[in-house]
């Protein structure tokens, strides 16, 4: 198919010598009532398992690159599900840690036009938040990997996970491996001021960031009594944290249903922005998830800085169609998109 936008379209490398990605973090039983009914209304709720850095996990799967997840699981048929459900997406759970416990949960309520959705949390004191260090050998984990990510959320859930998170990332930066973050400021899991006590020096170790200028302005305040661009804030970011990419989402919300998304991408000095999507959105949550992997994606395939922040953002906006947390497409369909095919049409 002629593209009318040359994205880089190199094959996979085999994957049996392709190094691996590895997540680390949560993954919870997301519970939301059918279609768009409210909290008050429901009588029954869908169910299907999802985190950020599963998402991550599960998205890079789909796309063919080797993918392995992280994380605590209780050691019950509920653990035995939302296992086997990272598992159906060919993601590598071998390194999951099970023990007696709860599995955390979340409430969605999805928006409609001016209605917001609503997230209610139901995670405290999850077998996750329960990790203690030593539970995960994270450098049998990163052999053969060149790649770890992690989300802002993770470090939240509790003092020891921050501490554990901590561990992980000095150990991929020992070992070698690129690091990326996505900042995910979450207000319902902490403070500004402990997110920028805890976040500051991870992110000091990481190589990839992934943030918006909201949260750098509140958590670290980069732009701070300034009117920052997301070009600046990227570019601003990349400087304190000594950073070879600076990532920033543009998201504008029209309504719960509408929403605009692009993205700039700081390296080297140059700025780099990709196209805009006009989204009419099916399910808003783990778009940013499926951005971070299409980043991930594009890097380790060795596209121009230019391909990835396009590919990046097509992902991104590519989950929105889709129900649930993770990202379920190819590398292919993203390529499609990121390429100008995005009137909808059916493929015949």
């Amino acid at each position: 198919i002629h593209t009318p936008y040359k994205i880089h379209t190199k094959p996979l490398k085999r994957r049996s010598k392709m190094k691996k990605a590895v997540t680390f973090g949560e993954i919870m039983l997301r519970l939301s009532p059918e279609g768009r009914k409210r909290f008050v209304q429901a009588d029954r709720f869908d169910a299907v398992y999802g985190g950020s850095e599963a998402n991550v996990a599960i998205a890079l799967g789909n796309m063919g690159i080797k993918a392995d997840f992280l994380t605590a699981l209780p050691d019950s048929p509920l653990g035995d599900a939302a296992e086997n459900f990272v598992r159906s997406f060919g993601v590598n759970t071998k390194g999951t840690v099970r023990k007696d416990g709860r599995l955390g949960i979340y409430f969605l309520e999805k928006g409609a036009s001016q209605r917001p959705s609503k997230v209610v949390y139901d995670r405290e004191d999850s077998v996750f938040s329960r990790l203690k260090e030593g539970e995960i050998d994270f450098k049998k984990a990163f052999e053969r990997a060149d790649w770890f990510h992690f989300s802002g959320i993770t470090p939240a859930l509790s003092r020891q996970v921050a501490l554990i998170t901590k561990e992980a990332v000095c150990t991929a930066k020992e070992m070698g491996l690129t690091v990326s973050c996505d900042l995910n400021y979450r207000a319902a899991l902490w403070s500004t001021e402990q997110a920028a006590e805890v976040l500051r020096p991870l992110i000091s170790m990481t190589d990839v960031l992934i943030a918006n200028e909201n949260h750098l302005k509140m958590l670290f305040g980069i732009g701070e009594g300034k009117k920052l661009t997301c070009a600046q804030a990227a570019k601003s970011a990349a400087e304190v944290f000594d950073l070879r990419q600076s990532v920033m989402t543009v998201r504008r919300t029209l309504s719960a249903d509408d929403n605009s998304f692009s993205a700039i991408l700081f390296e080297n000095g140059n700025i780099y922005r990709s196209k805009k999507y006009q989204m009419h959105i099916v399910d808003r949550v783990g778009g940013g998830d499926s951005f971070a992997a299409g980043l991930i994606y594009a890097d380790k395939m060795g596209f121009s800085a230019q391909d990835t922040v396009e590919f990046a953002a097509a992902a991104g906006c590519l989950k929105h169609s889709i129900e649930g947390d993770a990202g379920i497409f190819s590398a292919k369909e993203v390529s499609f998109l990121a390429g100008g095919f995005s009137d909808g049409r059916v493929q015949r």
